[in-house]
């Protein structure tokens, strides 16, 4: 009676795990399942299943050895096709973990399986050839893989696989993009985002390819694309509190999104709680990217030593700490240091992300070393580079980058177009740290052109930002340069926030319009929107609009 008494435990929780697996509360189903497990053997399907839930709850090593149980077990009971698909999703995460060899013998497992069984009309085959395809493309031959992706994809055609059908449209998409196709590329991106929403789209899948798309978008500097899918990648996230393999990730890619936008304190809690997530196991590159970031938050404030702490503890985990280091360095009136330490980066640095992102570190760092020469080589190669991609980013930063070396250079009329039009790229990607540097720097070319009065309203503008972000150090080099007392506040008293918003009700869009753009949620949005009515004395959009053009703000 006792045995009946257990199969009956063990079919209860046998049941309710496969309930939170179809649910995708993978916490619970990877209780049940290891509860079930415990209580008698388990099948290759719910071994399978566990394999899952372990992964995505973030328990690595378990979920390697249920997925080598689950194969040998496939293989037992006959079915080929079972242990392909094992062996293929186990390759591919020890691949992703950088166990690049044990990865290449479980693709060869998974293929020899098929093949000993005549299984050469299988979907895995097509699986099978995505890896392939993006050894060629990482390998330097994009060209090359792009005729495998695309049989790929006829195989997943053929099979109606949404999952393989999806992993190799994004490989070759991005094979489209390294091959110079750029806009094709993207467009193929954007329709593998679109497809991600599916329920029949495997968990797996959905965050791989989220997080390789953002990664492509941070290559190329499209911060709208990265901002987009980011919140995407985020909202899919929430939906599933378990989930562990790509919310660290996704949180420093959020983190990094959220410092350009200008909401810091936001900005440090997600680098923050990346940290936490990304700590074990110890000294991934991941937790350094992490680490960088809260580094970066703490140099923009003024917050030296911590940032120091961040920056080698960055290093420690692998994540180059340039050019924030440099800046540090710089910040603390060693301008040699810096400068050596990013030509270092740069010589290290041949592709073109890695020189791209030291760039502008290395023209301000230059200038203030008083080598205006390189500041100007760099400045051209950062225009160069923004002219060979489509990316707002880019063109303001070399727009600043070109003023600053013609300002330093005393020719200050020269400078104030590119200023002009360097501000005015900020402001349209909603950055506003970047867009009071530029409000700095059309200070001091006004000011040396005797135009003071214009000089002082720009440096009260730059304060004003910078006081609200809290960016101690640009607030002290503006108290050197400006010859008035404290900033003007903003009228009605509304803050930073409180101004991005009301310009986006100006325009007459909603509050889920304004937290898209803001990076925001709708509660926050309407909570400032409750706030701006209140220090205004207005009861509506329309009259919040109306104060906003009588006082300038739009």
């Amino acid at each position: 009676m006792a045995g009946d008494d257990d199969d009956a435990v063990t079919t209860a929780d046998l049941a309710e795990a496969r309930h939170r697996l179809a649910e995708r509360a993978w916490g619970a189903a990877y209780d049940g399942l290891r509860a079930a497990e415990a209580a008698g053997p388990l099948g290759p399907v719910d071994r399978e299943s566990l394999a899952l839930a372990a992964f995505l709850t973030g328990h690595e090593s378990e979920a390697e050895t249920a997925r080598e149980q689950a194969h040998d077990d496939y293989l037992a009971v006959g079915d080929p096709e079972g242990a392909a698909r094992v062996a293929f999703w186990l390759a591919l995460a020890l691949v992703l973990r950088g166990e690049e060899a044990r990865g290449a013998g479980w693709f060869g497992r998974a293929k020899r399986v098929l093949d000993e069984a005549g299984r050469q009309d299988s979907v895995w085959h097509g699986y099978l050839l995505v890896p392939r395809a993006m050894a060629l493309l990482f390998g330097g031959r994009p060209s090359d893989a792009l005729p495998v992706h695309e049989e790929a994809l006829a195989v997943a055609a053929e099979h109606a696989d949404a999952d393989l059908r999806l992993l190799a449209l994004h490989g070759h998409g991005q094979a489209l993009i390294a091959v110079g196709d750029v806009e094709a590329g993207l467009a193929e991106l954007d329709e593998v985002l679109s497809g991600l929403a599916a329920d029949r789209v495997s968990p797996q899948v959905v965050g791989l390819l989220y997080c390789a798309a953002i990664e492509t978008c941070r290559d190329r500097f499209d911060l709208r694309r990265g901002r987009e899918w980011t919140d995407a990648l985020s909202r899919w996230c929430a939906e599933q509190p378990d989930l562990v393999p790509y919310r660290g990730q996704c949180l420093v890619h959020r983190a990094e999104i959220l410092q350009v936008h200008g909401s810091w304190p936001d900005a440090a809690a997600e680098a923050q709680r990346a940290c936490d997530r990304l700590h074990q196991p110890v000294g991934q590159v991941a937790e350094g990217m992490a680490l960088y970031q809260r580094g970066e938050l703490h140099r923009l404030r003024g917050e030296h030593a911590r940032a120091e702490t961040c920056y080698r503890q960055a290093s420690q985990c692998g994540h180059d700490p340039q050019p924030g280091l440099a800046l540090l360095r710089l910040e603390q009136g060693d301008a040699a240091a810096a400068l050596a330490a990013l030509r270092r980066a740069l010589d290290e640095a041949p592709e073109f992300r890695g020189r791209t992102r030291l760039l502008p570190a290395y023209v301000e760092t230059a200038l203030a070393a008083g080598d205006v020469e390189t500041a100007r080589g760099a400045a051209a190669e950062l225009t160069e580079a923004a002219a060979s991609r489509d990316a707002a980013w880019l063109t303001a930063t070399a727009l600043h980058a070109t003023a600053a070396v013609l300002l330093a250079a005393g020719d200050a009329r020269a400078s104030l177009p590119s200023l002009r039009r360097a501000w005015s790229a900020w402001q349209d990607i909603g950055a506003p740290y970047d867009a009071a540097r530029a409000r700095v720097l059309l200070a001091t070319a006004c000011r040396a052109l005797g135009d003071e009065d214009t000089a002082e309203m720009e440096l009260d503008a730059a304060r004003w930002v910078f006081e609200e972000l809290g960016a101690a150090p640009d607030l002290a080099r503006v108290a050197t340069l400006s010859r008035r007392g404290a900033a003007r506040p903003a009228p009605g008293g509304l803050t930073l926030r409180e101004v991005q918003v009301i310009r986006l009700v100006a325009t007459g869009a909603t509050n889920r319009a304004i937290a898209g753009e803001l990076f925001l949620s709708e509660k926050t949005v309407a909570r400032h929107v409750a706030n701006i009515f209140t220090k205004l004395g207005v009861t509506s959009r329309s009259a919040a609009t109306a104060y906003a053009y009588e006082n300038h703000l739009v």
